[in-house]
């Protein structure tokens, strides 16, 4: 069920499975470098279906439910860049620091990932060898080029969150999250709280830290970029009219951003 019958390989992807990265409109004119840690629910072939059921495997444990269709219209009103990711979070999931327990998750919420269970130390670094570290090196060469040239680059990780979780109902309909950075997550929720019809999470319904996310403290923090975290909640974006609403609204409010970013010298 994993390759811990590895021995027998030394490869995790093989002919027929995709590329982990994927990535739109690198040539973007925006400051604004979108990723996607959560986009997909891709399985390789050689794990097959890690024991867990199809009706599991397209919940909110597997991948961030109607991210993608909003980072996919998002990315073109901004003409910004995105880069996310295709594998799902169950098979290790890119916005955790690789060695802790939710990276490789043998329990997510209160499904069991049964093909996960009793993995060695060499089947978890092919994991990360070929799904994790590609997608966070190319990360880190498109920031090295942006800082290279000169060009203003400010990180947005884009979320969906569950809107029940272990029986609790969430009331939010977005939040920012942020951890060291509050220039950006402060200009987000005062243009956020000007929606009349939103109830807005301030780090809420997470807040970023360096054990519980990668992306922020490693792609923004650490390489002093402003960043935030921009959580929506699932049942808002689960078709494509929700999603085109969405794109269309933080595209308006991030312009805005922009604007005040620009006439501060910051972007």
């Amino acid at each position: 069920m994993d390759l811990d019958i590895a021995g027998a390989t030394d490869q995790l992807l093989g002919e027929g499975d995709i590329p982990p990265v994927h990535e739109v409109n690198a040539a973007g004119a925006s400051p604004f470098l979108l990723t996607a840690d959560h986009y997909g629910r891709v399985l390789p072939h050689a794990l097959g279906d890690l024991g867990v059921a199809e009706s599991d495997l397209v919940r909110h444990i597997a991948w961030d439910i109607g991210i993608a269709g909003v980072a996919e219209r998002l990315v073109k009103m901004l003409d910004a860049h995105l880069i996310a990711q295709r594998y799902s979070r169950l098979v290790i999931d890119c916005n955790r620091p690789p060695g802790v327990a939710s990276s490789i998750p043998i329990i997510s919420e209160a499904t069991a990932i049964p093909g996960n269970e009793s993995l060695s130390a060499a089947a978890k670094q092919m994991r990360r060898r070929e799904i994790f570290d590609p997608y966070h090196a190319r990360i880190g060469a498109v920031i090295d080029a942006r800082v290279q040239v000169g060009k203003p680059t400010v990180l947005v990780a884009l979320h969906s969150f569950t809107p029940v979780y272990y029986g609790e109902p969430r009331p939010w309909h977005i939040g920012t999250l942020y951890h060291r950075d509050t220039v950006l997550p402060r200009l987000m929720l005062q243009h956020l709280r000007g929606e009349s019809d939103l109830v807005v999470g301030d780090n809420q319904p997470y807040a970023v830290s360096d054990i519980t996310d990668y992306t922020i403290p490693v792609h923004g923090e650490a390489r002093g970029l402003i960043n935030t975290g921009i959580e929506i909640r699932q049942d808002l974006i689960m078709d494509e009219s929700g999603q085109q609403q969405w794109a269309e609204r933080l595209a308006r409010i991030l312009r805005e951003i922009e604007a005040t970013l620009h006439k501060e010298g910051m972007a």
